[in-house]
């Protein structure tokens, strides 16, 4: 895989239709490579579908597979109306936390309701930006981004930020599908580019049809780059 990532990494990244125009980026962005892909529209945050994806045991595989156990510190990023927090609540355990973050202020609220009307005491709740998970630094032994990734309009500066927030042997789990950027998923080979652009080594990559996509789980690298090291991707 690595010698196909070479042929992404573009130092100067020539801009396309599909990108933001600078004027639409946060200025907190603006050090940072513009995502040469498009971008999908936020997912619907209904929980609708839990019972259908209960029956295929998505999020029970997918904690599995990510080796959740009682205790841990766990964010779900992108949280929507909580269908992996509170699960991963439940693995956890009293002793565990589990951190749900979103940007859509609507969803966390109607989330914050679950969470207190279910009475899970171990969940937190956040509201985070575009560019930044606003997560804190050395806190986490598991980062959850469950089909939200290919809606994160600032890649670069969103996982350089989130790299603090890992605790020591803490790892990132992605489920996405392999499909264009604009069409709710992200191909493998882009995916892994943009995580390694800013300071992540891919230690575990599966194809995953009963889970509607693949799972990729991350680490950090020895060190996360300086800014000005950051090489953009695209697909050629």
């Amino acid at each position: 895989m690595r010698s196909a990532l070479l042929s992404l990494v573009l130092t100067g990244l020539a801009l396309s239709g599909c990108e933001q125009l600078a004027s639409d980026r946060p200025d907190s962005a603006r050090e940072f490579p513009t995502a040469d892909r498009p971008v999908s529209g936020l997912g619907s945050t209904e929980f609708s579908t839990e019972d259908a994806r209960d029956e295929r045991g998505e999020a029970q595989k997918v904690m599995d597979l990510a080796e959740v156990t009682s205790g841990m510190t766990v964010a779900d990023i992108g949280a929507g109306e909580g269908y992996y927090t509170v699960r991963l609540a439940e693995r956890v355990g009293e002793d565990g936390r589990v951190l749900a973050q979103d940007i859509d202020r609507d969803a966390l609220d109607r989330l914050g309701e679950r969470v207190e009307r279910d009475r899970f005491d171990n969940v937190s709740i956040k509201l985070g930006r575009e560019d930044d998970p606003q997560l804190p630094p050395d806190s986490f032994d598991r980062v959850f981004l469950v089909h939200m990734y290919h809606e994160v309009s600032e890649p670069y500066a969103f996982l350089w930020r989130l790299w603090p927030a890992l605790a020591d042997g803490g790892q990132v789990i992605v489920v996405d599908t392999d499909r264009p950027t604009d069409q709710h998923g992200i191909p493998p080979l882009l995916l892994t580019c943009e995580f390694e652009a800013v300071g992540y080594e891919l230690v575990e990559f599966i194809e995953k049809p009963d889970i509607r996509g693949y799972f990729a789980r991350f680490e950090r690298a020895a060190k996360r780059p300086l800014l000005d090291e950051i090489a953009g991707c695209a697909l050629k």
